[in-house]
């Protein structure tokens, strides 16, 4: 009998069961290959320098404007890459376009992708674009950003050790709450009124983590710093501290009471009946610290406007994975499905827009 996938990003038995057997030659200057949970593949191109690499779609809803909607299209392809500790120098955008997006609008989505390259220092090396049948949004193509570095100085979240602490960014569900109140503000104002609302909204412009991971590395990286950094994107923050325990081979233990929950979140999260903790929250990063840097760690993102607070310590891998919740513990387990993506179907489906 077929079996059909979960919407959303594949679990890590279906990577593990179809994807990494398969990976084609085995390179001996690739120093990180594809894992789940590792959100950049390392190349060596010289004696002292590396390349990190990643790739996602390009994910743009015109509902929220050609501008804000190339904003956030931009930062979800950057922030994977800057986990590396690098930030990104090239950039490969294949446009696959939608026949009823204009010229005039593709031309508002570009500027404000070029605006964002200018910014942080992004050269567009290569590319395709066109109007095809068939194709609709949000994903209208797939893009790849390349970060260069000394090889002594990157990072991937195979990287934390024991007795690293764990800090979280901005908190849970950033980019479930970002999204639903932007896609549906008309029922979101009229349940949680004025305030909520505005706040759940202005959330979107928080869905990247590029400052995060820039700021973090600042302190500095490995044994004087910083030793691994994690997107928690699909399966929030739960999916996203289970998959760097899991990519670094190490026990973690979570304190799921000190993950901040914004009280914007939380209202509507619980009026569209999802756990925060376990959906997607682009925006948020996972970082694990040196217990002696991590006090210098809290301070340089506070001194930009970044909430962030120790969440759990990476313990020996003989000591599993523990959540602890109002003083009990439990394993910490894969959300496996993402609720973000049924409350945004069942929201179409009940006729709101």
């Amino acid at each position: 009998m077929a079996r059909f996938p979960a919407i959303g990003k594949i679990s890590p038995e279906f990577f593990d069961r179809y994807v990494f057997p398969r990976l084609g030659v085995r390179r001996p200057e690739v120093l990180v290959l594809p894992r789940h949970g590792v959100d950049v593949g390392v190349v060596q191109i010289g004696p002292d320098w590396v390349m990190a690499v990643t790739t996602d779609p390009i994910y743009i809803v015109p509902q929220y404007g050609w501008e804000r909607a190339a904003w956030f299209a931009w930062h979800i392809l950057a922030s994977d890459v800057t986990t590396s500790g690098f930030p990104p120098a090239y950039a490969v955008f294949d446009f696959n376009l939608p026949v009823g997006m204009t010229e005039e609008a593709f031309e508002r989505v570009w500027a404000v992708i070029d605006g964002q390259n200018r910014k942080y220092g992004v050269t567009v090396i290569a590319g395709h674009t066109g109007w095809y049948p068939g194709v609709d949004y949000p994903m209208v193509g797939g893009a790849t950003f390349i970060a260069v570095g000394p090889r002594d100085r990157y990072l991937t979240a195979e990287m934390a050790r024991p007795g690293d602490l764990v800090v979280v960014t901005k908190g849970a569900a950033i980019e479930a709450v970002g999204i639903l109140s932007n896609t549906f503000p008309h029922y979101v104002h009229t349940h949680l009124g004025e305030a909520v609302s505005r706040k759940a909204a202005a959330l979107f412009e928080r869905m990247s983590t590029v400052e995060d991971a820039l700021t973090s590395v600042s302190i500095g990286v490995r044994e004087e710093g910083v030793t691994a950094m994690h997107d928690a994107t699909e399966c929030g923050v739960l999916g996203g501290v289970w998959e760097v325990a899991e990519a670094s081979g190490q026990g973690i233990v979570l304190y799921k009471d000190e993950i901040p929950v914004l009280e914007e979140v939380r209202a509507v999260c619980d009026l569209f009946g999802i756990d925060p903790y376990t959906a997607i929250s682009e925006g948020t990063l996972i970082v694990t610290v040196r217990p002696s840097r991590a006090d210098d760690l809290l301070k340089a993102l506070g001194s930009r406007g970044i909430l962030a607070r120790v969440v759990g310590e990476v313990r020996p891998p003989e000591q599993g994975k523990i959540l602890i919740e109002r003083g009990q513990a439990r394993p910490l387990e894969h959300p496996r499905v993402d609720p973000f993506w049924g409350a945004m179907q069942r929201a179409l489906e009940q006729g709101l827009t």
